[in-house]
């Protein structure tokens, strides 16, 4: 069996880094937990840069949160629902689901435009562009591909190192 020599965690343009780099840049080849963790650290931070990353396992995290949450909600309103010509009424379960669903996604929301920008940011794309996502059907897919994109070494304008 070939043995290959080890990867290093963190690299840079500018060579290799070891840890966790400072919050204000970006965690390129970040691990889940690390992104997660940078993603509360930086709630609502749309200044710097997040690498694709950061960006994908928060999304991946927050994706497979929400999917649970809705199963929950289908579960707790199964329970107690009633059948009627006019279809199912689901059970009051339901609303406890809904209500997690709303606050989860009332919770994330700011913090997650804020990692949509700076992902932006690091592609060297205005943060404005995130308003893409507001036209319906292109618009979603504009940001996909923006969020896709390589990093560019231009976004390092976006930096604002604190030390």
């Amino acid at each position: 069996m070939t043995s290959y020599p080890q990867q290093p965690q963190q690299t840079e343009q500018y060579g290799v880094q070891a840890g966790e780099p400072p919050l204000w840049a970006p965690y390129y080849g970040a691990p889940i937990g690390a992104a997660i963790r940078r993603f509360f650290k930086k709630y609502t931070a749309f200044s710097g840069r997040a690498s694709r990353s950061e960006y994908w396992w928060v999304a991946l995290a927050l994706g497979v949160i929400g999917i649970v949450l809705q199963i929950l909600t289908g579960i707790l309103g199964a329970a107690g629902s009633t059948t009627t010509s006019s279809g199912t009424v689901p059970g009051p379960g339901a609303v406890v689901g809904l209500i997690l669903i709303f606050v989860f996604y009332l919770a994330v929301l700011i913090p997650s435009i804020a990692l949509l920008v700076r992902r932006l940011h690091d592609g060297n794309f205005s943060g404005w562009l995130a308003l893409l996502g507001l036209i319906p059907f292109v618009g979603g897919l504009a940001i996909l591909v923006f969020a896709l994109l390589p990093s560019n070494p231009a976004g390092q304008r976006f930096d604002q190192p604190t030390a």
